[in-house]
């Protein structure tokens, strides 16, 4: 069978992105008339059929729900809105459109469907960064609509979901500290919020252990409220530690200008490395060493697992993770 045509095929052949070929095969405002009509003849030329045309045919909507937690809607514009603007960008690849809710903790704590699933809105539903074990539970439960997580897991239930390898990435780091000369070596971040801090924390420990560095509680440091909530001051001081392996790049940031404000240098006085590799450019996102999420891998891999349970094709079901790399920065020194 041909390879369908996709939005990111026709922006690669006319030279734009894929935004503004969405918004000029939609109708929508953005772009000029002639690429408009350069882009349509281009998508005619290619075989492109639209969203609309696919779900005539098919009987579906060409819309999937991405139901975002209300405490990480304030993240849209640092890693949750980059991860989002990459699941939508994938969605459009596949002629999907992605609908944006936010769900309320109060719908949440309710345990109440989205509100996308009302009346036959959307064909499927992705669900983006951390969720009660309970609503995890009946979202699985829920038979009506095909489902995917993105960014979360929970052991006690069979999902399917796409995660960063936060247990080996942090392991990995780790173990790049201790090769730099690190053994007093603290973990910032609050292991009980959430599944992907969690991960992270056991792949510290692993490394600590396999190295022969035995694990004080002191070294176990809470980043973050149970709302998600990052702390604005997490530490004063590097006390007797020499680094710290911050669950993500904002709380690393936040620790950095905690020992800062206090007088303390980095990397000179105590090294830091997040995980992410990602913060707004006002926060000085090319600082601070990081592992680096495959955001737009994760994103593909949800989609397309996604689509293959909505079409009822082959698809790969539970747990998928996607591997990162270590980006060396600025903020560790050796101590050999």
């Amino acid at each position: 069978m041909a390879k369908d045509v996709t939005l990111a095929d026709i922006a690669a052949k006319v030279g734009v992105s894929t935004v503004a070929v969405s918004r000029a095969l939609s109708g929508k405002s953005g772009v000029s008339e002639d690429l408009r009509n350069k882009i349509k003849s281009v998508a005619q030329e290619m075989g492109y059929v639209s969203s609309q045309a696919a779900r005539t045919a098919g009987g579906g909507t060409g819309n999937v729900g991405v139901i975002i937690p209300e405490n990480y809607y304030g993240d849209l514009l640092s890693f949750y809105g980059r991860l989002y603007e990459n699941v939508v960008r994938a969605l459009y690849d596949k002629n999907y459109y992605g609908i944006l809710e936010i769900l309320s903790r109060q719908d949440e704590a309710a345990g109440k469907l989205p509100k996308v699933t009302l009346d036959g809105k959307v064909d499927g539903l992705i669900f983006l960064g951390q969720l009660s074990k309970q609503y995890i539970g009946l979202m699985v439960q829920q038979t009506n609509l095909p489902v995917m997580f993105l960014d979360t897991y929970i052991p006690e239930a069979e999902i399917d979901t796409v995660i960063s390898d936060g247990y080996y990435g942090t392991y990995q780091m780790t173990n790049y500290l201790i090769r730099e000369g690190h053994r007093k070596i603290g973990f910032v971040g609050s292991v009980d919020t959430t599944s992907s801090i969690a991960d992270r924390y056991w792949g510290y420990r692993r490394s600590l252990r396999e190295n022969g560095i035995s694990f004080q509680e002191e070294w176990e440091i809470p980043d973050r409220e149970e709302n998600g909530k990052v702390f604005d001051r997490i530490l004063s001081s590097p006390g007797e530690l020499d680094a710290y392996v911050c669950n993500c790049d904002y709380t690393a940031r936040i620790l950095i200008d905690n020992f800062e404000k206090a007088g303390y240098h980095v990397p000179e006085d105590v090294s830091v490395v997040g995980f992410d590799n990602y913060l707004p450019v006002a926060l000085e996102e090319n600082r601070i060493t990081s592992y680096e999420v495959n955001i737009s891998r994760m994103a593909s891999l949800c989609v397309e697992s996604l689509i293959g349970k909505i079409r009822k094709t082959e698809y790969v079901s539970g747990i998928q993770t996607v591997t990162g790399k270590i980006i060396r920065k600025k903020t560790v020194k050796s101590r050999k």
